[in-house]
């Protein structure tokens, strides 16, 4: 029996009076008199890291979140010391360290506070692992709202919750229900008209209270490993989301038929139904570029395998549905079945890859196979094994993409629904438990999933995407958020979570439209195609035990209007395309809350339904059964109506009309979006003529247009088109401006400008200050003109 309760229990400790300090460079080192040192490195000016080791000794200093090629540097780095502290200062923040109890506050350079420690770090011994459980307490700053932390089914403002990151494979999760199947992390603060971002890196389970237990407090923890966080400085949200997405990475460009509509279901079988609804989709022209087999294509879900009865030649039938423009995608699952016949599991126990318990034997869980063995890709080893299994798939058989589903990984029969936190792992030469490696597991197999696909799809580029994953998983994959349920809260619930998860780092994300769960009425389902074009991942999948879900499945007025939504995303897929190359270049979520847009006007701070996609749409979903419209708030500026050209004023709550076939939808005035025509697949026809809708408004307005082959990398070596347009308007003038850059040569040659919302009557056209005939630039009745792609200068006049 214990009896010495010191021992039993300490409670929380904490660093005591600074009693050394020393700079290297970037990195300064600060020792307490107990042995606490805190480590504080300048990544860039607005980049800071916090890192603290207890008994005088860091961990290994590795992390699967970060980027290896992220952005480091900064303009101006010093420190100055006090009698009572120590300030490290930035060309953006400084940053103050306090001599008597290690705790830190970060300012601007006029001295407002963004982020000050309350307790500070502390930690407490955990005598049952092993280690420490590491803490850190921050002060709520007056009126601070808290945004970010990935796909939590909660309010997009997450100010008095408590939330945690363990990744779980959650069937038909609730609202409010934590955790889901990711765990990022980080989380931007917004108080006093300045945001910050602070992304805790750590794999073991962390949890997060966001003046939840105290409203004066905001608290973050985790069940081992380090207290090790980044600070980013905004002021503006979207560079703190730019910020975080540098440190963590962003995708390279997809293949564009990957921002097409995808059609999935659990599951599409034999090959006569995957023909069939192929087919179906062709017949009722409604465009569709990729269909998705699940696990019933493999022999006894045994993964790498096919049922021959089932799809007796599957490069015959890959091959002939890409003829009719789908791409084929398959998926892949981390439990390989226990079977000496198994050609993957011999492989795997020959070379000794599969997970092992603490006591030597293999890590077994029941999974869709029956009993199963999981491979460790945490062994870089086992990552490339794995990579190399995609072989005959991508370039014998010719399939486009892999998803990743149950990784997180998720384990039947037991109550924890994953993997016995004993299980070891390599964790990069970094041996663990599962503790430390569970959150990560989903991350590293589709690293090795990815790392294969682009290697056989090469010099195509790859798709992928995962259910499971960690902060930095998308440089990897897309993902999608689950198993939702066919209702009208789940609705609500995506929407939320796909702001989320691109204010998180991670834009290339997408739901279940209509519903994995259950079956949703022709109401529901056509309300949530109307969201879901504008998802960066745009696909259906449910399941098959609830009823079919294809569009034309709730009679011809329902499929009428997801026909018009779909063929709406496929004219948009310029616009969305150039979004995609803002996200992969400049770190710039592709979804934005209307926080994010105008985080000064505090009417938009506990908005959750109206986002903007990309930069200059906005757009605000029906949630509710029986309506013709409903109230939504419209941000600063000027927005045309996009259904009938009628102009309002932003900052204002509006009644807005959308009956079943509308959803609200509005163009930033000044703003030139792309539009090519409707397509059954991308790349079904050659594009011959790029619309230009231009947004009339007295001002000035810039827009780009990104273009490339949609495919390959011949972009990374200049082969890209780039137009940004400078748009000026005046009483009755419009001027528009166009710069290029890139040497690809698209297949148009002109364009047709749209004009919406012209205060004027065209009275005469110069281009490159040159006046050319109205007749030649074919001017007719809706104000629309033909000009050369390659113009510099376009100047309207009127009378």
């Amino acid at each position: 029996m214990i009896t010495n309760t010191d021992l039993e229990y300490k409670g929380n400790l904490y660093p005591n009076h600074i009693v050394h300090y020393i700079r290297d460079k970037d990195r300064f080192y600060f020792t307490t008199d107990n042995g606490v040192i805190l480590e504080i490195t300048v990544i860039q000016d607005r980049t800071i890291r916090f890192r603290y080791a207890t008994e005088h000794t860091f961990q290994p200093d590795f992390s699967y979140a970060i980027d290896p090629d992220a952005r480091r540097g900064y303009n101006h780095l010093d420190i100055a010391e006090t009698k009572t502290e120590y300030i490290i200062e930035t060309s953006k923040v400084q940053v103050l360290v306090d001599k008597k109890t290690l705790r830190t506050q970060i300012s601007d350079l006029d001295g407002n506070i963004i982020n000050e420690d309350e307790l500070g770090f502390h930690w407490e011994e955990n005598y049952e692992y092993g280690g420490n459980t590491v803490k850190m307490g921050k002060i709520t700053q007056n009126s601070e709202s808290y945004y970010g932390m990935g796909d939590k089914a909660t309010h997009s403002n997450l100010k008095g919750k408590s939330v945690s990151n363990w990744v779980t494979d959650q069937y038909a999760y609730a609202k409010d229900q934590d955790p889901l199947y990711k765990a990022i992390p980080f989380y931007i603060g917004l108080h006093g008209g300045q945001a910050y971002g602070i992304f805790f890196d750590n794999s073991f389970k962390t949890h997060f209270d966001f003046a939840h237990e105290r409203r004066s407090t905001t608290s973050y923890w985790a069940d081992g490993g380090e207290m090790n966080y980044y600070f980013f400085y905004g002021p503006e949200m979207y560079k703190v989301v730019r910020a975080y997405t540098n440190l963590t990475g962003a995708p390279e460009l997809p293949p564009l038929w990957a921002l097409g509509y995808h059609q999935s279901k659990w599951s599409y079988f034999p090959e006569s139904q995957v023909k069939e609804i192929a087919q179906k989709f062709r017949d009722e022209k409604i465009p569709c570029d990729a269909i998705y087999l699940d696990i019933d294509y493999m022999d006894g879900f045994r993964c790498f395998t096919w049922d021959k009865t089932k799809f007796p030649d599957p490069k015959r039938m890959i091959g002939e549905l890409e003829k009719d423009g789908f791409k084929t995608v398959i998926m892949i699952d981390p439990g390989i079945k226990i079977d000496k016949e198994y050609w993957v599991y011999q492989e795997a126990m020959e070379n000794d890859y599969f997970c092992k318990r603490a006591d030597g034997p293999n890590m077994k869980g029941k999974v869709w196979p029956g009993e199963c063995s999981f491979p460790d890709f945490t062994n870089p080893e086992v990552r490339e094994w794995w990579a190399g299994l995609y072989k005959e798939f991508m370039s014998e058989l010719g399939v486009h993409a892999v998803w990743n589903d149950m990784n997180e990984p998720a384990v039947m029969e037991v109550p924890t629904k994953t993997a016995p936190l004993d299980t070891r792992h390599n964790y990069d030469g970094h041996p663990c438990s599962h503790r430390k490696a569970h959150n990560v597991y989903g991350m590293q197999m589709v690293r090795a999933t990815y790392e294969g696909v682009k290697k056989y799809v090469y010099p195509k580029r790859p798709m992928v995407i995962t259910r499971a994953a960690y902060a930095g998983t998308q440089r990897f994959s897309s993902t999608w958020t689950g198993d939702n349920v066919a209702t009208w809260e789940h609705l609500w619930i995506s929407n939320v979570q796909m702001q989320r998860m691109c204010m998180s780092g991670y834009s290339f994300v997408g739901c279940d439209i209509g519903g994995f769960a259950e079956q949703p009425n022709g109401e529901l389902f056509a309300r949530w195609i109307q969201l879901g074009i504008f998802h960066p991942f745009c696909r259906v999948h449910s399941s098959g035990d609830h009823g079919d879900q294809e569009p034309w499945s709730f009679g011809t007025e329902i499929t009428d209007i997801v026909r018009k939504f779909i063929e709406l995303r496929y004219q948009l897929l310029p616009y969305l395309y150039t979004m995609f190359w803002r996200y992969s270049k400049e770190g710039r979520p592709m979804l934005q809350p209307i926080v994010c847009f105008d985080q000064a006007d505090t009417q938009t701070h506990f908005r959750t339904d109206e986002f903007i996609f990309g930069e200059q749409i906005l757009v605000c979903p029906v949630q509710e059964p029986n309506a013709h419209g409903r109230r939504m708030y419209i941000p600063k500026g000027n927005w045309y109506n996009y259904w009938n050209d009628e102009m309002i004023e932003g900052g204002k709550e509006k009644w807005v009309v959308a009956g079943i076939d509308k959803i609200p939808m509005f163009i930033k005035a000044g703003a030139m979006i792309p539009k090519y025509p409707i397509q059954q697949y991308v790349g079904e026809k050659e594009i011959k003529e790029l619309v230009l809708d231009v947004y009339y408004t007295r001002g000035a307005e810039n827009s780009t247009v990104y273009e490339d082959a949609n495919d390959g990398y011949a972009y990374e070596n200049g082969k890209y088109s780039l137009r940004n347009f400078k748009l000026l308007g005046k009483e009755k003038e419009l001027i528009i401006q166009q710069f290029k850059d890139g040497s690809f040569i698209t297949t148009y040659q002109t364009f047709k400008i749209r004009l919406h919302g012209l205060p004027f009557k065209i009275k005469s056209v110069e281009v490159d200050n040159e006046e050319v005939e109205l007749k030649a630039i074919k001017l007719n009745g809706d104000n629309s003109i033909e000009v050369s792609k390659d113009f510099t200068q376009l100047h309207i006049t009127g009378a």
